[in-house]
């Protein structure tokens, strides 16, 4: 069983038939606007589909995710046109503590969570996008799109196998990401005591760095389908599918904001 870079996706039961799924503990990092997280949760948090309960299917996963999405981009968009902007701050607040309880409490895992933390992402992003789009009029589009054809150019990717998650892969897949969270962490360090490291300054160094770390939370994407994949193959229940949705989620949050920040620089030149 592959580890995913999302903490969400490794309480996702694996293996196969009936519901007698057994479950992937292995370390991982989750990249995004709420940094990454570890998580413990245990087996227990799980209700393995019963006679009564009916299996996970792609399309209670594709629903449940546009769901999720769609009330993000609903919340992000009336934020952003209302002028709110102040809600950013504690919308991503309450977001994150959201994220956490369903990380390391999956059993909570619903439409009511999963829903909760889209909306207060929404808002977040809406917020920031808000106040991004006033200085470079039109990259709030640009940045829905480009997030938007990432998903589904990683999707094709994925479904046709051009790219494959093999063990190999997760391996240099989170070498790529603990790296990018050093240098991140590094750079926030080095920040509070003035010093530039040149990251984050919009430059040429800064530019390569946001390339760099678009395409780690791109390739993130295949890990996040095949843990979904895997947890359809094991007959997981289908109330998990919210599970999954905010899952990748997560990922497209992260993607979302580095596809933004790349579009700033490349707009102040």
């Amino acid at each position: 069983m592959r580890t995913s870079s999302n903490p969400a996706f490794r309480n996702l039961p694996n293996g196969q038939g009936g519901g007698h799924a057994s479950f992937d503990r292995r370390g991982g990092a989750m990249s995004g606007a709420a940094a990454y997280a570890d998580t413990q949760a245990s087996p227990a948090e799980f209700v393995r589909a019963g006679s009564g309960e009916r299996p996970i299917t792609i399309d209670d996963v594709v629903a449940k995710t546009a769901f999720s999405a769609g009330t993000a981009l609903v919340a992000g968009t009336l934020t952003a046109v209302s002028g709110l902007y102040f809600l950013a701050l504690p919308a991503f607040i309450v977001g994150f503590i959201v994220s956490l309880v369903l990380i390391f409490k999956p059993k909570y895992s619903g439409a009511p969570l999963v829903l909760l933390y889209s909306a207060m992402m929404g808002i977040a992003l809406g917020g920031i996008t808000g106040l991004f789009n006033d200085i470079y009029p039109g990259i709030a589009l640009q940045a829905i799109v480009g997030t938007a054809g990432v998903l589904g150019g990683m999707l094709v990717v994925y479904k046709t196998g051009a790219v494959r998650v093999t063990p190999k892969f997760t391996k240099w897949l989170m070498g790529a990401l603990i790296g990018v969270v050093v240098l991140m962490v590094f750079n926030l360090v080095m920040s509070l005591f003035g010093v530039n490291t040149g990251l984050r300054d919009g430059g040429p160094l800064a530019i390569g760095f946001s390339l760099l770390v678009i395409g780690v939370a791109a390739f993130s994407l295949l890990l996040d389908f095949d843990q979904a994949d895997q947890a359809i193959r094991a007959g997981a229940p289908a109330k998990f599918a919210w599970y999954i949705a905010f899952g990748l989620m997560v990922t497209l949050v992260w993607l979302y904001i580095e596809i933004l920040r790349l579009l700033s620089y490349l707009r102040s030149d």
